[in-house]
């Protein structure tokens, strides 16, 4: 069930991202990274979903590290993803899911 909650995810990343990016599209180790999305289209420097990033221009290496582990926190959860990474609160240097992913790679700390 994840592996499907994690391709629909990817394909509902895959299409806000062509719709809205105005800037480089590629795929980075396995990651498909949207950049010049508008600010409105992401949440904080980015965004995850599924096996894509949304951004406007944080995308430096470590950054798409970060986003390398949420990429599989999407494969392992699916689509509860959205809902535990919720559960787990707003505040990313409590947030399970971001710590996982490395505080200092993500640009928190």
């Amino acid at each position: 069930m994840a592996r499907f909650g994690y391709a629909y995810a990817t394909a509902v990343g895959f299409a806000w991202g062509a719709l809205w990016s105005t800037g480089r599209i590629e795929r980075v180790d396995g990651l498909w990274v949207f950049r010049g999305m508008p600010k409105w289209t992401f949440g904080r420097g980015g965004s995850c979903v599924g096996g894509c990033y949304l951004t406007d221009r944080n995308d430096g290496a470590r950054v798409l590290q970060h986003e390398r582990v949420h990429q599989e926190q999407w494969r392992r959860y699916g689509l509860a993803m959205p809902i535990l990474y919720l559960l787990s609160g707003r505040d990313p240097l409590r947030n399970r899911f971001e710590i996982e992913a490395g505080l200092e790679d993500g640009g928190y700390r």
